[in-house]
């Protein structure tokens, strides 16, 4: 009796390229970052930037949760493993590491078992333009602001502008963790990186962990990378993939940037005098068109280093960091005219590869999903009317900050004029 967690469509997807769907195989690994790791993390946590001992406890610990689900997979007698994903929970005080996926049995691909982030939609898609899965691939950083940083920023953001150390660490944070990703590939012998995905989750109180994870695998048009760098990486799904195959175009690298900038002092409280009224406010229209477009311009220098001819699936996101703080993420998939050889195997793509399961359209909607349903709307609201109590409080903390800015200064004024 087999347990199988694919659904109807990716059963028949896998079965045109020789597969059948297999056992759901689990891996975990339950750790504690220990007194002496935790002593160090909060220190780094003060200067900021990477906190090491914690970025390689959670990549150990991701790892060796994959390698158990690996060892589950081939003792129930898989050739490869779809849909992992690498999960991180906290469990009595501790951390759980959590792998699944779901096995598939049939004619080996390779040397061991594979493992892939594809559904079977998409590894059907992936294996018919030519891409053959190998490793499930992961690139973290582990990371802290940090008070040292929090104070210099914060300085910054009485002017209104970028917030250039900011920008900087958070553009740095970022291609680090695809630095790692695309090493993690090269090193079992893949040649790219598809389907990749970008994940920000906090860890403790004071660090946020960046998760790139990815499927490493090899397509014979795309040559053997000479370093690291040479890793072709695309965030496309695998219907875009393919149809990019079928136009004559191969992904070159993803593509990142990202902008921090600050509202200012006297434009925040102009914003929120005139927020009192109704109508446009100037003044933050312009800033937000500002930071978008240097993000825009950013992103693009990127692509023309890697010689991408043009950046595909771009996705644009704005967020606020604090009071008065807002991020601006470019991220997409540079591209460029496609070697021979990059065809892929059939002339159209089957109906079964791009339709949608229902089940995961209801699963989205559960986890607060963008799914065009009625649970996903709903927690969408919930999020807008939390987001809006969030700003009168990020309003309030700016006026009591500014004050104690001005008390600070006033002060020291008279240090100064009673020390002459």
């Amino acid at each position: 009796m087999i347990v199988s967690g694919m659904s109807g469509n990716e059963a028949f997807c896998l079965a045109q390229k020789g597969f059948m769907p297999g056992e759901i195989v689990v891996g975990n690994s339950v750790v504690s970052l220990g007194v002496v790791g935790g002593i160090g993390a909060w220190g780094k946590g003060i200067t900021g930037g990477e906190l090491g001992a914690v970025t390689k406890m959670i990549s150990e610990g991701r790892h060796a949760a994959i390698k158990r689900l690996v060892k589950e997979a081939e003792k129930s007698g898989a050739v490869g493993v779809t849909s992992v994903v690498s999960e991180l929970r906290s469990l009595g005080g501790y951390m759980e590491f959590l792998a699944q996926g779901t096995g598939i049995t049939g004619d080996r691909l390779g040397e061991g078992t594979f493992t892939t982030a594809a559904s079977g939609m998409e590894l059907y898609c992936h294996l018919d333009a030519g891409y053959k899965p190998m490793h499930f691939a992961m690139g973290n950083v582990a990371y802290a602001l940090g008070i040292g940083q929090g104070l210099v920023g914060s300085v910054r953001t009485m002017a209104r502008g970028e917030v250039h150390e900011f920008s900087q660490m958070y553009n740095h944070i970022r291609h680090l963790a695809l630095d790692r990703l695309r090493k993690e590939a090269r090193e079992v012998g893949a040649n790219c990186v598809v389907d990749v995905k970008v994940k920000l989750q906090p860890f403790g109180p004071t660090a946020t962990e960046l998760l790139m994870t990815g499927t490493a695998s090899f397509h014979p048009a795309l040559g053997t990378p000479a370093t690291d760098d040479d890793v072709v990486t695309s965030e496309l799904t695998g219907e875009e993939l393919w149809n990019l195959a079928r136009m004559g175009y191969v992904p070159v690298q993803l593509c990142m940037a990202t902008s921090v900038y600050s509202l200012g002092v006297v434009g925040g409280f102009g914003a929120m005098f005139k927020g009192m009224t109704q109508g446009e406010i100037p003044e933050l229209t312009k800033i937000v068109y500002e930071a978008r477009e240097n993000c825009i311009g950013v992103l693009r220098k990127e692509a023309e280093r890697f010689g991408c001819e043009r950046v595909i699936g771009n996705k644009l996101i704005i967020k606020e960091l604090g009071p008065g703080l807002i991020e601006v993420m470019c991220i997409g998939t540079g591209v460029r005219k496609a070697p021979p050889g990059m065809e892929p195997a059939t002339p159209l793509l089957i109906a079964q590869a791009v339709i949608i399961d229902k089940d995961l359209l209801e699963s989205n909607a559960l986890d607060g999903g963008d799914g065009n349903v009625p649970g996903a709307a709903v927690q969408r609201a919930t999020r807008e009317v939390q987001g809006g109590g969030r700003q009168v409080v990020g309003c309030v903390v700016g006026v009591v900050w500014l004050f104690i800015v001005m008390g600070v200064m006033f002060f020291g004024a008279i240090a100064a004029l009673l020390g002459n």
